[in-house]
């Protein structure tokens, strides 16, 4: 469920028009337990949770893949599904309370200080990956994504993530309240379904591109990140170190190119 209907009064041409109902992009907290441990809690749109969890967990460098997940499920003490329970092919390899420590420091909430970033930077080293993407093609993802961004078109209220290939083919698309979810949602989807790691793909994120996002996909070994709106200096600065290519501002007939430029070509498609 993406979206709720509520009773609204719109003012428009001067005055309040006949009472309508307005469609709202839902948010309600999921909790995500590993092996019925609690380990987050985030803010999300319902659907998709397992993709969630499992996209959580590998970009927050708890786990390297799904391969380690035996199987996700409800979490029974809370009967509207909002917790789901993680359990792993081997617990035994988890630190949990490092992993609580972590998360609960350092998720889609924010990342402070330099000690963290640089613990983040020796837990993935800086990709090497030889991908390349012609700029014609990059340039036909955003009407790509917008093109399925059917709850955002109900509701106005969610961001979307989406993982293309170097042809530009749209593998997977989701939409959320919190960008970071979005990209969650994304990694995890790829991580059960396509080859992982994603080091041939490309994400697109309709907002902002935050450290958050260049780490996750860091994590997920995504080489190019583009995002319809401007980068943070952050960001900037992690993927450079990050052997990332950041591209923002990315529209239908420009873009800006921050680092690792050599990925971008002028090819024809």
């Amino acid at each position: 469920m993406s979206d709720s209907r509520k009773p609204i009064r719109r003012w428009e041409g001067g005055a309040f028009q006949p009472p309508t109902e307005d469609e709202l992009a839902v948010e309600e907290p999921l909790e995500i337990l590993v092996e019925s441990r609690p380990v987050s809690i985030t803010m999300r749109t319902p659907g998709h949770d397992e993709e969630l969890a499992a996209g959580f967990l590998i970009s927050e460098g708890v786990l390297d893949s799904a391969k380690s997940i035996e199987a996700i499920r409800p979490f029974p003490r809370n009967e509207k599904g909002n917790a789901i329970n993680v359990f792993l092919k081997n617990s035994e390899t988890i630190d949990f309370a490092r992993l609580t420590r972590h998360v609960f420091a350092s998720s889609s909430c924010g990342i402070c200080g330099r000690a963290s970033i640089e613990a983040i930077q020796n837990r993935f080293p800086p990709l090497i990956s030889k991908a390349e993407l012609p700029a014609s093609i990059l340039l036909k993802l955003p009407r790509a994504m917008r093109e399925h961004q059917t709850a955002f078109d109900r509701t106005g209220g969610l961001h979307a993530a989406a993982l293309f290939n170097l042809n530009g083919k749209l593998l997977v698309l989701r939409e959320d309240v919190g960008r970071h979810n979005a990209v969650d949602k994304v990694i995890g989807h790829g991580a059960f379904i396509h080859p992982f790691p994603l080091d041939e793909c490309v994400l697109l994120v309709s907002g902002r591109a935050s450290f958050e996002i260049l780490q996750k996909a860091l994590a997920a070994r995504i080489p190019i990140i583009a995002a319809i709106s401007a980068p943070s200096s952050l960001a900037v600065d992690f993927a450079e170190a990050g052997g990332q290519t950041l591209v923002g501002f990315l529209r239908e007939d420009r873009f800006n190119l921050y680092t690792h430029p050599e990925r971008i070509t002028t090819a024809c498609e």
